[in-house]
């Protein structure tokens, strides 16, 4: 309840018209940046587990980790990684974690530690030089998947029922084929996602359509539903999926390339994937990450390296409230809302 009452007068404070000069000055929650103390890196790999804890991780095979809300970080990086590009990192509490690596064969690795990080286990790596792995999710503490570009046509899917020691290669006969050009986007950790104990969403781009592929048997089987978009080059597509439920989505992306607009950046959908409407007003320029804000049916930050926007009835209408560059955004429930990018910038929403 307490934490309900943060985020009602959190939004309220988002949201409301600017005070008149007579009223007392109470300033909007915003982004404040905490130190990481790594301005060379850029964190693609975010995993918020409270207001308190919350890991990231980049490129120079850079995992940090902070348990006291940012003031300081931890460099908890595996040994000898420093050649690999993490781009997606998942954690459950503040001493277990899965990260992954991502690149063309035996680049793509997964790593899991269960001491904060003190240490790590290599429990895959992969063998196939025609697979690229791009992201992964969890349904719970045991049960993830993680996906690779196409492979002989159609995406290739990895599962994990021991919260991710180990891993397995799921058959693909339920995999709709791949489109010419097809593949996902390692921007956020946000092209794999998922929402209560078996279904999943799978974001794509570079063909010439984008599409979202929806699986309601842990990835066993997929359908896939045509996106609004931007598609039709390498560049363009959906970057990055929230569900807050099997039912309410939002989808993020456009054209990555600085010099190109990207109209139409955003859709969300209200019947689990199956149909998505693009967003009356999207958000003014490429968006590569995008969180539900906790406790609200309606409110959801969207972030890229041009800014962050706010959407307060659910993906309709965006406008923009902050211009920092962040990559990616991650919320937890106790308001614990944290953003990662370029130059080591990590930042937590604060009211």
């Amino acid at each position: 309840m307490v934490a309900g009452l943060a985020c009602g007068a959190a939004l309220a404070a988002l949201t409301a018209v600017p005070a008149q000069a007579h009223e007392p000055e109470h300033r909007a929650p915003h982004w404040e940046l905490k130190d990481s103390g790594t301005p060379d890196v850029r964190f693609r790999g975010l995993a918020a587990v409270s207001r308190k804890v919350a890991w990231v991780s980049g490129t120079g095979g850079t995992v940090l980790r902070t348990t006291d809300g940012g003031a300081s970080w931890r460099n908890v990086s595996p040994d000898g990684a420093g050649d690999l590009q993490f781009r997606d990192i998942e954690a459950f509490d503040a001493r277990r974690a899965v990260v992954l690596a991502i690149g063309e064969g035996e680049a793509s690795r997964v790593y899991r530690t269960d001491d904060g990080g003190l240490t790590w286990t290599e429990s895959f790596r992969n063998t196939d030089a025609r697979a690229f792995y791009d992201c992964m999710t969890f349904f719970d503490s045991r049960h993830g998947l993680a996906m690779s570009d196409p492979v002989d046509g159609r995406f290739r899917i990895l599962s994990t029922s021991d919260g991710g020691r180990s891993w397995t290669v799921l058959p693909d006969a339920g995999m709709p084929p791949a489109l010419t050009g097809e593949a996902g986007f390692a921007a956020s950790g946000q092209c794999l996602v998922s929402a209560g104990s078996r279904d999943v969403w799978l974001a794509t781009g570079g063909g010439a359509r984008a599409r979202v592929l929806h699986s309601v048997d842990r990835g066993l089987t997929w359908t896939a539903t045509d996106m609004p978009l931007p598609a039709g080059d390498p560049a363009r597509g959906v970057f990055a999926l929230a569900f807050r439920d099997r039912t309410h989505g939002l989808a993020v992306g456009g054209d990555y390339r600085p010099d190109q607009t990207s109209p139409q950046a955003a859709a969300h959908s209200s019947d689990g994937g199956r149909t998505w409407r693009s967003a009356a007003a999207p958000p003014p320029a490429y968006r590569s990450g995008v969180a539900w804000l906790p406790y609200s049916r309606t409110a959801a930050l969207a972030v890229g390296p041009t800014g962050t926007d706010l959407t307060t009835d659910g993906g309709r209408t965006w406008r923009t409230v902050d211009p920092g560059s962040y990559d990616t955004v991650d919320c937890t429930a106790d308001l614990g809302c944290w953003a990662a990018g370029e130059r080591g910038r990590v930042a937590r929403l604060e009211s």
